[in-house]
């Protein structure tokens, strides 16, 4: 009995993260060498016990008061819980055979009348191309009746042909192009006036289509000129900052808080980073001790990935890589994820304090593309790496490294055991959203979303899962200008950006509106105008509140 309790003491020692009086204490697991996926014992038992006693009154989400807790009900979207077919099973007891016949007769009914609609729109299509055929075959008849009579009046214009072949041809060609646009099926305004719901909305685009990764000026929603009078003025400026041969920082920051031209980014954020130093003499001498550096750890740490004590941390690595940016074709070419297992790996090991921990793997890519830039002048999204040479693939791949291990110097205690630094910022997040804005704050109080829930991920990943990456790129021109941008500032960014969306948030009347709302922002057609509001704001929250420390607290 008394080693029971021994026993049962030194549990709940261990357990020293637990805080009842926090509302919501701990973190996400501690990665480097942990069980990759997650696996807590004890909430699997209770998952399993809960299943034999389901609970069938409905109501609020429980809030959070374990670290084990919350993690469990706020898993990432391609986590796959190895509990499914019991909550399966669990949810199959409590239904109602006639609610579940009844809702799949208004399904089917639902989609007799879609398949109904659908197919009178065909027939209407139908109808209109027939019509056409018709027009077309009886314009041709009438073509051919006037040939003869075509060919009298050039030959009689035949002696006047050379004198306005020029004019004669540009009206013939007008002529020809006003007939082309009038036939056109799909996206005229003459056919549109008549056609279907359907031919309409397929004519009919929103926006311009943007790239992930936009070119040359990271070009803006609004469609505007690669290279505008005022972006080549810029670019100048910058030049002239770096032709020196020894590089003004402060002036460079200057000019690069509002943004960096993509031509002299690469040269801009290792100096900025600290990657290089400001004297143009040292660089190149630094560039080769700093690559072979890191090709040596190579060497060393590499092969030991597949030991023991390794494994875990390179199989829970090999298992992110391909989530990095999915859509991106780039960063799913074998040759790429290579580069990104190691950088990561060789940083995990180099590293045991943190290890990796998800959400680091993102960290990578606004570095590759940048220095990948430094190479090409075409698109990156479908660039293929191995078109380029190998010394300069090693190039990318070490500079990219040594840059994002600056970047996590400044932030290391997001990624410790616990993330502590995670912590901090989502509580100063919460304190600064309470005073510049009480109605969204009370309003996400009033439906209980925590904003651990939503601003983990903010903090943990830099906003890169809620921008597309070319606003990231963006961003960061700004981040790598700010004195500790990616460590202070980005806080009254994420304050700007959740105040950002206020009408949408007031509008959602409960937990699970809130929560898809906050975890999938509109922003995939965000560009250069957007981000810069989004800093201008969160730089006037800095200014109001960073000195302020009575006006930050209650």
């Amino acid at each position: 009995m008394h080693s029971r309790k021994k026993m049962s003491s030194e549990g709940n020692k261990k357990q020293f993260w637990k805080r009842n009086t926090a509302k919501v204490p701990g973190s996400i697991q501690h990665v480097y060498g942990a069980q990759h996926p997650p696996l807590d014992p004890l909430l699997h038992t209770n998952l399993i016990k809960a299943g034999n006693k389901p609970q069938l009154t409905p109501g609020k989400p429980k809030k959070a008061t374990t670290f084990q807790e919350f993690e469990s009900i706020t898993s990432d979207a391609w986590d796959v819980g190895d509990d499914d077919d019991e909550l399966l099973a669990m949810a199959a007891q409590n239904l109602n055979i006639e609610v579940v016949m009844e809702t799949a007769n208004k399904v089917i009914e639902n989609h007799s009348k879609l398949q109904e609609r659908q197919q009178l729109q065909q027939d209407e299509v139908f109808e209109l191309e027939d019509k056409e055929e018709e027009e077309v075959v009886q314009e041709d008849a009438e073509e051919v009746d006037g040939d003869e009579e075509e060919e009298e009046r050039e030959e009689a214009a035949e002696t006047a042909a050379e004198l306005s072949f020029s004019s004669e041809a540009g009206s013939y060609t007008d002529t020809r192009l006003v007939k082309s646009l009038s036939e056109a099926p799909i996206g005229s305004p003459k056919e549109l006036e008549g056609e279907p719901a359907l031919y309409r909305q397929q004519s009919l685009p929103h926006r311009p289509i943007i790239p992930m990764v936009a070119r040359m000026a990271d070009q803006n929603t609004s469609g505007t000129p690669a290279m505008s009078e005022r972006e080549a003025s810029r670019l100048d400026k910058f030049k002239q900052v770096l032709a020196g041969p020894n590089t003004d920082l402060e002036e460079l920051r200057k000019l690069s808080w509002s943004g960096i031209p993509r031509q002299v980014r690469p040269i801009t954020w290792k100096l900025l980073s600290g990657y290089l130093p400001a004297n143009a003499e040292r660089r190149e001498s630094t560039l080769q001790r700093k690559r072979q550096e890191y090709f040596g750890f190579i060497e060393q740490y590499y092969d030991s990935r597949n030991d023991e004590h390794h494994q875990d941390t390179y199989r829970q690595i090999h298992i992110d890589i391909p989530r990095t940016n999915p859509l991106i074709p780039l960063f799913q070419q074998a040759s790429v994820q290579e580069i990104f297992e190691r950088i990561l790996f060789i940083w995990a090991i180099r590293h045991p304090a943190s290890g990796y921990v998800q959400g680091i793997n993102d960290l990578v890519t606004p570095f590759f593309v940048v220095y990948v830039f430094e190479y090409i002048e075409e698109e990156v999204e479908n660039f293929d790496v191995s078109s380029l040479q190998e010394e300069a693939l090693r190039n990318i791949e070490a500079d990219s490294f040594w840059c994002m291990s600056k970047l996590l110097d400044g932030i290391q205690d997001n990624y410790t055991f616990a993330q502590p630094g995670i912590q901090r910022k989502v509580k100063a997040l919460e304190e600064l959203v309470s005073r510049i804005d009480d109605t969204v704050h009370i309003h996400l109080r009033q439906y209980e979303v925590e904003y651990l829930q939503f601003a983990f991920r903010w903090m943990n990943n830099l906003l890169m899962r809620e921008l597309p990456l070319r606003c990231t790129i963006r961003l960061w021109d700004t981040y790598q200008a700010e004195p500790e941008g990616f460590s202070h500032f980005h806080l009254y960014v994420c304050a700007a950006f959740l105040v950002h969306w206020r009408k949408e948030i007031l509008e959602e009347k409960d937990f699970q509106g809130l929560m898809i709302l906050l975890q999938n922002l509109p922003t995939m057609h965000w560009g250069n105008e957007e981000v810069s509001v989004l800093l201008a704001e969160a730089y006037r929250l800095k200014f109001a509140f960073a000195d302020a420390p009575n006006h930050y607290k209650r």
